[in-house]
């Protein structure tokens, strides 16, 4: 059963065309990487999924409803969350104030009534439960300001699953990041996405191959391939235009 779907997607800027006939599918509970080389239109393609651009023609299905001109806090209300390449946590908040943020949000509490929420204890617990599996309890009460990249990364991935999606998107998950904090966080993703659907847009060819059950690699706007990690891996378009002749 698919979750997701994009039927006959085009968008362009002023003229210029980036996206031609995307038609994707994606399964219920499966982790998902979208691929290809700069330009090829990946995160033109998840904005237009999440709500940030209209498409010219086409449409986007979220469990059997088109969202194609849902905005991002409607999708948000559906069951999508997501995060993006540049971090976007409230830097003058704590971690405990960020993911509380997004438990509202899905409880439907309004930031005018944060003055009661010290009573919400549930809610205070359920953000400290989060704040855990993420291994940020130690700098519950700091500014997310004072946090590592790769802590804030996390912080940001938290954010997007502590409102219980049913999707989570995900662009450029580890952007710079260190080796040992793209590890930290693969296991992460891997932990926080367990039993939801996962779209991911990466560069990182170890994550994607450790993460994704299947592959779709966009090229000069089209979906050249799409497929299970072996089967792309040795797909001779897809070395041709992106993976190239090394092993990954």
């Amino acid at each position: 059963m698919n979750i997701l779907e994009t039927r006959g997607l085009y968008f362009d800027y002023h003229g210029l065309e980036v996206l031609f006939d995307i038609n994707l599918q994606i399964e219920k509970g499966e982790r998902h990487a979208l691929i290809g080389p700069n330009g090829a239109g990946k995160t033109t393609l998840f904005n237009v999924i999440i709500g940030g651009l209209i498409p010219r023609r086409g449409h986007v299905i979220f469990k059997e409803h088109d969202i194609t001109r849902a905005t991002p806090h409607e999708l948000f209300r559906h069951g999508i969350g997501r995060s993006f390449q540049i971090t976007s946590t409230f830097t003058r908040q704590t971690p405990f104030q960020n993911i509380r943020s997004a438990i509202l949000s899905k409880r439907g509490i309004r930031f005018n009534m944060w003055s009661l929420v010290d009573n919400l204890h549930d809610v205070t617990k359920e953000t400290d439960d989060v704040l855990k599996r993420l291994n940020l309890y130690a700098e519950r009460d700091f500014p997310a300001s004072a946090l590592s990249y790769g802590k804030n990364r996390s912080l940001e991935f938290g954010m997007a699953v502590a409102s219980d999606p049913d999707l989570v998107m995900l662009d450029e998950p580890t952007a710079g990041m260190s080796r040992d904090e793209t590890h930290a966080a693969v296991e992460l993703i891997r932990t926080l996405t367990e039993g939801k659907t996962l779209v991911i847009i990466e560069h990182d060819m170890d994550v994607v191959f450790s993460l994704a059950d299947r592959i779709t690699v966009l090229h000069h706007g089209e979906i050249l391939a799409t497929g299970a990690p072996d089967d792309i891996k040795n797909n001779q378009q897809v070395k041709d235009a992106y993976l190239g002749e090394t092993e990954v």
